[in-house]
């Protein structure tokens, strides 16, 4: 058997609209899986997204969320309990960045960070992890950052929530690991998104990352296809809290 076949699993992918949740949602379909998508800016129909999922021949349902907003997040986790399939994937890539300096980063951009990036997965995680441990096999995947493990510059709040979805990938393995859920992170790099425009724009700051990277490039969405399929396939069964950098060798520089 292909011990990454993801062949009738279904795979509940946040911020998959685009970026790096885009190009995961396109590799776990192209391994087989089903797909429900989750976006605040989600279209109802055409989405790249759902083009994509579609033209593997994978069936496809989308969410228009904002994470953000808690309610909304636990009508989300049980809107997909009710929906009659069970969650064998959970994809939580979802997040946003605001770059203020930290003696001017407010309170709104601080709460929204935190919200989003930290909030939201833990409550997706908690509610379908549940039903996840209950059954006995389930997959969750976060996505960290290169700052989980620095502090980076002008992003308090985005480093803080990427460094706590390290600890909360730890602690979740930890209590679930036994009952055959499996919770891993993976840390992207310095990766060519909308995110990253402002510094791709610096021209001194994006000659001095790419000074850093020792594969001598931006990488690119499609980069973290491998490691989020092995992540959420049988391949990782033995895998448990782990952090799994893809960053063209930032972090061993």
């Amino acid at each position: 058997m292909n011990p990454f076949d993801l062949t009738g699993r279904l795979a509940v992918v946040t911020g998959a609209r685009r970026g790096i949740g885009l190009a995961m949602t396109d590799a776990l379909a192209a391994a087989g899986a089903d797909i429900i998508a989750v976006s605040a800016h989600l279209e109802p129909t055409g989405s790249e997204v759902e083009k994509r999922v579609r033209g593997h021949g994978r069936r496809f349902s989308g969410y228009q969320v904002d994470l953000a907003d808690r309610d909304a997040v636990v009508a989300l986790a049980d809107r997909l309990e009710h929906d009659g399939r069970f969650v064998d994937i959970l994809v939580n890539n979802a997040g946003i960045i605001k770059r203020t300096p930290a003696a001017h980063h407010s309170d709104q951009d601080w709460d929204e960070v935190i919200a989003v990036n930290l909030s939201a997965q833990f409550v997706l995680s908690r509610e379908i992890g549940r039903r996840m441990v209950e059954r006995g096999h389930g997959k969750i995947v976060f996505t960290a950052s290169l700052l989980s493990f620095q502090g980076g510059i002008n992003v308090p709040g985005y480093t803080a929530a990427k460094s706590g979805l390290v600890g909360l990938t730890r602690a979740l393995a930890n209590e679930w690991a036994g009952h055959g859920v499996n919770v891993n992170a993976i840390a992207p790099g310095y990766i060519a998104t909308d995110n990253t425009q402002a510094l791709r724009d610096d021209a001194a700051r994006n000659a001095a990352i790419l000074d850093r990277i020792p594969a001598g490039r931006w990488g690119r969405p499609d980069d973290l296809a491998g490691a989020v399929v092995f992540l959420a396939s049988p391949a990782s069964d033995y895998v448990n809290g782990a952090v799994i950098p893809v960053d063209g060798g930032w972090l061993g520089r």
